[in-house]
């Protein structure tokens, strides 16, 4: 699902946030090599069926957001690796994306809406003890990441903390992602009524709207883009193995 748009600001922006739903969600845990996925970009406000776009599937959809991310954070970590050039900011500008949109935004609307609703009803109380603790630490992380790019050339010993730093956060946030897609959004639907769930679906609609604008999903798959451009990454063709 690459096709995008260039708007007059210079912006890629995937067409339409819910288009392709009925499909879309089937395919919601397939990431791709290192995590890229084939719904990031794809979301519009409702189905193919005029169905509003359920809270579980909207949060499903914006890990693929999470998964282009640490696909760039893979490459980048390889570079560091390497000791290979590279635009430095691609890893600032990622972190700036994980802690506006997936910190500030996606993981306040689990702890603040999903969460809370699990510990009343006393469902799978120690995952969503051990998903809150891991946004904590993913929030400690990106500080570190974001504070050793912001000063520009690396020495060895900061290249080594990036190093480092970038791996903790993929290898956690991996599972992280696929136990909340697996277990914990699953089982949502089964702990509230049905005009909650469908009500939640408007508020978090509401919530982004507010703090990014009508098309702040598709700005932010724009801004993903340009990063994956800008280090060579943004062709999925060239993930596809030689066989």
């Amino acid at each position: 699902m690459e096709t995008s748009e260039k708007t007059s600001g210079g912006i890629y922006t995937p067409q339409g946030r819910r288009g392709f739903i009925a499909t879309g969600i089937k395919l919601a845990m397939v990431t791709g090599i290192s995590g890229i996925s084939v719904l990031a970009g794809c979301k519009e406000k409702e189905d193919d069926d005029g169905q509003e776009v359920s809270p579980p599937e909207d949060l499903m959809q914006e890990h693929g957001l999470l998964n282009r991310v640490l696909l760039i954070y893979d490459t980048c970590r390889n570079h560091l690796i390497k000791q290979e050039s590279f635009p430095l900011e691609a890893i600032s500008n990622g972190a700036g994306i994980i802690r506006t949109f997936v910190e500030d935004y996606h993981e306040k609307q689990e702890e603040n809406y999903l969460f809370p609703r699990f510990k009343k009803a006393n469902q799978l109380t120690d995952l969503v003890d051990t998903l809150l603790q891991q946004h904590q630490a993913g929030r400690t992380l990106t500080d570190r990441i974001m504070q050793l790019t912001k000063g520009g050339k690396l020495t060895d010993d900061q290249n080594h903390q990036l190093i480092d730093l970038l791996t903790s956060f993929n290898v956690m946030y991996r599972p992280h992602e696929a136990r909340e897609d697996t277990i914990l959004f699953p089982a949502f639907r089964k702990i509230v009524s049905k005009h909650e769930y469908d009500s939640l679906g408007e508020e978090f609609e509401d919530n982004e709207h507010k703090l990014f604008g009508k098309d702040g999903f598709e700005t932010m798959v724009g801004k993903v883009a340009d990063i994956e451009k800008s280090l060579g990454i943004y062709n999925l063709a060239q993930f596809t193995p030689k066989l």
